[in-house]
């Protein structure tokens, strides 16, 4: 079968490998019918991505169709359409007894730390399945996954209907996290040097947009707020050199500040901007068994997710498809790639 693998940074081949074959452990065969382009495929492509080694078959927005089951529990059958969760955790260290085995001390990422989506047929345990809501397409039910990392994000920044959240970029990630912060009746602040997006977004729900290019943050941050309080919840959707040290100074008192990002840059943090406002800074990684919430949100109609997806690549176009990310065209919103 064909796979697209990253053999070193900035090297992206089509290779053949061999389809995998079930076992006890992964009883099912999935045939994959689309895979999302991620910023941190895009990293791990270029290399800047911390944890991803190499070589590998990057893909962890993977979605298809059941085609052989080993054995199973019933939830499963032949033809069912499926989202794969993309972590793989022990259930056994501290973390995963903890009910956070997204941050597991022997954690693998399908498409980082092991082969992932960009290939033909995956081989997987069943419980890291789930069936995908008939009212979206293969392409439309990759944004699935971004969607659960914006409900883990909500999740560890408790995000409730009396803060005001700072949404800091508004590219896929932040549009993720709009998309799903909105539920909460939290006022929503977007920030972000693109115009294009930042319209996108006040269309989207968010109650107030902020052009970094042509305003002043902080001061604007302080005019739409109550009593020039600062957002009470930030996010770094960005993670650019100096977004971490600019949300700590724009945060108001009590506040909780939110990373996201996987950079090795070093930046300048001052502990004096935590300690004064006794700030929370706390990191959000991957997602925590969201993939339900999710489907149920979109089979609730609490959540749309059609028409979500701005560009479509066959698999084996690869190549075309992360240069023409590397364009920066605003009229990117989520690239899918293909399968059929």
């Amino acid at each position: 079968m064909k796979a697209i693998q990253i053999r070193k940074p900035n090297d992206l081949r089509v290779i053949d490998m061999e389809k995998p074959v079930t076992d006890e452990k992964n009883n099912v065969l999935v045939k994959i019918k689309a895979a999302g382009i991620c910023g941190s495929d895009v990293g791990i492509y270029h290399g800047t991505n911390a944890v991803a080694s190499y070589p590998r078959v990057i893909g962890h927005e993977m979605v298809g169709e059941v085609v052989e089951l080993r054995s199973g529990t019933g939830k499963l059958k032949p033809g069912d359409r499926v989202i794969i969760d993309q972590v793989i955790n022990c259930g056994h260290c501290y973390a995963c007894r903890h009910n956070r085995g997204n941050v597991c001390q022997n954690l693998q990422v399908r498409g980082v730390h092991v082969d992932g989506g960009y290939r033909e047929y995956m081989a997987v345990p069943e419980k890291d399945c789930y069936l995908l809501p008939e009212c979206l397409s293969y392409e439309d039910a990759v944004m699935i996954e971004p969607t659960t990392i914006a409900i883990q994000f909500c999740s560890r920044a408790e995000l409730t209907a009396e803060d005001t959240l700072l949404i800091y970029g508004v590219g896929v990630l932040g549009s993720s996290i709009l998309r799903i912060a909105r539920l909460s009746g939290a006022k929503i602040i977007v920030t972000d040097l693109v115009e294009e997006k930042l319209q996108r977004a006040l269309q989207n729900g968010a109650d107030f947009a902020i052009n970094g290019a042509k305003e002043n943050l902080g001061e604007r941050l302080k005019e739409i707020t109550e009593d020039g309080y600062g957002p009470t919840v930030s996010v770094d959707a960005a993670c650019t050199k100096n977004s971490l040290a600019t949300l700590l100074d724009v945060t108001g008192n009590a506040g909780r500040v939110i990373t996201m990002g996987f950079s090795n840059a070093p930046t300048e943090v001052t502990q004096m901007k935590i300690t004064t406002k006794e700030l929370d800074v706390r990191g959000s990684r991957l997602q925590n068994k969201k993939f339900q919430e999710a489907i149920d949100l979109i089979e609730q109609g609490k959540l749309d997710l059609n028409g979500a997806v701005s560009h479509r690549f066959k698999f084996t176009d690869a190549q075309k498809a992360f240069d023409f990310v590397d364009t920066k065209d605003p009229s990117i919103r989520k690239i899918v790639l293909t399968f059929d």
